[in-house]
């Protein structure tokens, strides 16, 4: 009988599955996809920077399109392709598959998280629609200038924002994913070096992105409300805002790193044929670098006239962190090293970073020392660096990546010319376009500037030098885009494992099915590279019983959520503070997470076996606190500089203690009755459990209507706009509260959970979640206390 082919689905049928799938492979394809599109329109931007600059007083762009083009270059490079390309695009598709996991530990979050990251690009772009235009203050909004720039600073600021919890969110996940859900008999020492390499990036990520969090968000208080504390005229401090600032985005350098380390390795190990040169080594320079990355923040600080013992600190741990950094380096070359080489496209790749990373980490560590620091800060010598860091070190690592990965995720071949021509491309491209800018940074040109006169020494030749590298990493770019169209267009079909690979996501089909492994895994993982080992043992491969395997639902919900937590960062944008449309919003947004929660996440009651015992909801709530943690102590550290320095004075009149006493009786008392509630649930008793849940939510509302009174009371006595202290107290204490809301409502979420009968004993992830969140916000506010009422 003749077998009929599948008719393709139509395009409505497409979108819809795109739209609602849960599915990894899906996700981190649309992660892929949407980076690496982010990359080609930041290198559009690039070609019109380098154009302006080709000739001495050109005026192809005005000051500000200029200063435009440059701060969507760096934020959509920077926040929407290098950091996503490498961890979440390829960490979604490939790091389930490397754990021999059917799925992440949070399916839905993960869709929600995408959704999200795609509404902060169009966040960041939409700008130009409207009469303030693009932002134009550079990636790093510096205060003042963000406060007293056009409207598109708001969109950037909400960008950031919204992208944020994007990223926690899908950090949080991984972390709960690699501990909860790698194969039975994987242990932490048994996973690939691009498993951990996610995992040391996620960790940091959550650890660091308060830093962001907290300056963008005082930027858009400031800008909307003129709640500061960076305004000197009544005390603040603008450097204060390049300590948040910086806190988190010289970590995320090492985030932007961290994954494709991790990558070139993999890369390495395959086309070597050998196994990773010092994995346990590899394995600790890269959690050194978590650690490490935390201290190196100030020295992007130098200039600012900070103390001697300040500086020397900062550049002693600078200069540290080229030690694990230079470990990694080694491991790769030491697994290429006596290597029988495949020279294909990817290793080309890892061979182009070696080269050109080395230079950029030599002239990091020259830049970590001061007196050097002070002749070329701000100047085209560190643009040339972060460029060899991030273009020729993170950059040719995503396309080591996406040439290794793309026969697996789209199931055809490439061709190997065209990827080798664009290779060479890029790396002559990028060579004749940022070592002579090493050379301007010496002879004094200031990064930013949009123009410059013909008569100073050697800057016009140099830069019409750097412009035509960049049209040739331009024509780079077109041989990239067109070797991947081809290959989807007429590419050779490709076998699952084409490259001869000894992790599991090349034991899957290509692409890998919906349920990924057909296959029942062994229990036993002698090494990180466990095909070799069962091949060698002639281990067999027996087929996994289709009743094992299940799935979960496709949902739209994740999707409408991130949609209108997007209109709402619209409205606050677009609009003043606050409008109709931003309740409007958020009310929409809590009627999603209510059909969120009360939707079947599977088909029928499934038990999630994990590792370590604990939900993977408990796991990803645990790993998102270290965030919120962060946050409030990022925040309270900045406050309290402020008031031990005498800049933040409290009023004459502060808010009473009485008040602030009884509203700790409600929150402490809630505390108690949300734990005595789930031990209720424990012990099969449903209606003590109901009641207890229902008391917590009554107590947290109560708390939350005595804390609006008393914000209302106190804003008539104290202007955050003209004290300090009153700013604080607003920001530190609001945002408490917008946790009380946040927490409050994953309880009711519980609560109506509870009321439908999906709460059991062995489902109660929400549960979970919203009271690890509560007893977060109950230890919280015991500090504020003692901060604002007390002392």
């Amino acid at each position: 009988m003749a077998i009929t082919a599948k008719p393709k689905a139509g395009f409505w049928a497409v979108l819809w599955d795109l739209l609602t799938t849960v599915d990894h492979k899906k996700i981190g394809l649309m992660y892929t996809a949407t980076a690496f599109f982010a990359f080609a329109l930041a290198g559009v931007f690039s070609l019109l920077i380098r154009a302006q600059l080709a000739v001495p007083n050109n005026g192809l762009l005005t000051g500000e399109q200029y200063n435009q083009i440059l701060t969507l270059h760096g934020a959509t490079m920077l926040f929407f392709f290098i950091i996503q390309a490498g961890l979440t695009g390829f960490g979604n598709f490939v790091v389930p598959l490397m754990l021999g996991a059917r799925d992440v530990a949070l399916p839905r979050i993960n869709a929600f998280s995408y959704w999200a990251f795609l509404g902060a690009i169009i966040l960041a772009l939409m700008s130009y629609l409207f009469p303030g235009g693009a932002p134009s203050v550079g990636w790093t909004f510096y205060y003042p200038f963000s406060v007293q720039s056009g409207s598109g600073v708001d969109f950037y600021m909400a960008a950031i924002l919204l992208l944020g919890f994007s990223s926690l969110l899908g950090n949080a996940n991984f972390v709960a994913t690699i501990y909860n859900l790698r194969a039975q008999g994987m242990s932490l020492w048994k996973m690939p070096i691009y498993v951990w390499s996610v995992f040391a990036a996620s960790v940091l990520n959550l650890f660091s992105l308060a830093g962001l969090t907290a300056a963008t968000l005082l930027v858009l208080l400031d800008r909307k409300i003129g709640l500061t504390w960076f305004n000197p005229e009544i005390g603040g401090d603008p450097v204060l805002f390049q300590q948040f600032f910086w806190f988190y985005s010289h970590p995320t350098v090492y985030v932007m790193l961290l994954p494709y380390l991790g990558i070139l390795a993999e890369v390495a190990s395959t086309f070597a044929r050998k196994p990773l040169f010092g994995y346990k080594q590899m394995v600790w320079a890269q959690m050194g670098i978590v650690v490490l990355g935390t201290m190196v923040w100030a020295h992007h600080m130098f200039t600012v006239g900070e103390s001697t013992i300040f500086q020397i600190a900062f550049a002693f741990f600078t200069a540290l962190i080229a030690v694990p950094t230079g470990v990694k380096l080694f491991n790769i070359i030491g697994t290429l090293w006596g290597g029988h080489l495949q020279m294909k496209t990817p290793l080309y790749w890892v061979l182009g970073f070696i080269f050109n990373f080395l230079l950029g980490g030599i002239t990091g560590v020259m830049l970590s020392m001061t007196p050097l620091d002070y002749q070329f800060h701000d100047s085209y010598f560190v643009v040339a660096h972060f460029h060899n860091v991030l273009m020729a070190g993170s950059g040719f690592g995503a396309f080591a990546g996406l040439y290794y990965w793309w026969p697996k995720m789209t199931g055809r071949m490439y061709d190997e010319r065209l990827g080798r021509l664009h290779f060479w491309l890029f790396l002559v491209g990028y060579l004749v376009t940022f070592l002579p800018q090493y050379v301007l940074g010496y002879l004094g040109m200031p990064r930013r500037y949009y123009t410059y006169n013909a008569d100073i020494a050697g800057w016009p030749e140099l830069n019409l030098i750097s412009t035509i590298g960049a049209f040739i990493l331009g024509l780079g770019g077109l041989v990239w885009i067109y070797n991947m169209w081809k290959s989807l267009r007429s590419g050779e079909k490709a076998p699952a494992n084409p490259w001869g690979g000894y992790t599991l996501e090349w034991l899957t089909d290509s692409p890998p099915k919906a349920h990924n492994f057909d296959v029942k895994l062994p229990a036993d993982f002698p090494s990180e590279r466990p095909l070799y080992d069962w091949q060698k043992k002639g281990v067999e491969l027996k087929p996994e019983d289709p009743s094992h395997i299940h799935l979960p639902n496709s949902s739209f919900w994740p999707f409408y959520s991130a949609a209108t937590l997007f209109a709402f960062f619209v409205s606050v944008a677009a609009l003043p503070v606050p409008n109709v449309w931003m309740w409007v919003f958020l009310a929409l947004f809590a009627y999603g997470l209510v059909r969120w929660a009360l939707e079947d996440e599977y088909s029928h009651p499934v038990e999630h076996h994990t590792l370590t015992g604990k939900s993977n909801a408990w796991m990803g709530m645990a790993w998102f606190i270290v965030s919120e943690v962060g946050l409030f102590a990022i925040l309270i550290a900045g406050y309290l500089y402020l008031r031990l320095t005498g800049a933040a004075t409290p009023p004459e009149e502060r808010p009473a203690l009485w008040l602030a006493l009884l509203n700790t009786f409600f929150l402490v008392s809630s505390s108690f009755t949300v734990h005595f509630a789930h031990h209720d649930l424990r012990r099969d008793r449903f209606n003590p459990f109901r009641f207890g849940l229902l008391v917590t939510i009554i107590l947290g509302v109560l708390f939350f209507l005595f804390q609006a009174w008393e914000f209302y009371q106190f804003h008539h006595h104290s202007s955050w706009q003209e004290n300090l202290w009153t700013a604080a107290f607003f920001t530190i204490v609001g945002l408490h509260g917008l946790h009380v809301v946040i927490g409050g409502f994953g309880l009711i979420l519980a609560y109506l959970q509870a009321l439908r009968g999906k709460i059991t004993l062995h489902s109660h992830g929400t549960l979970e979640a919203a009271s690890m969140y509560w007893h977060l916000v109950d230890a919280v506010w015991l500090f504020i206390v003692v901060l604002f009422y007390i002392w």
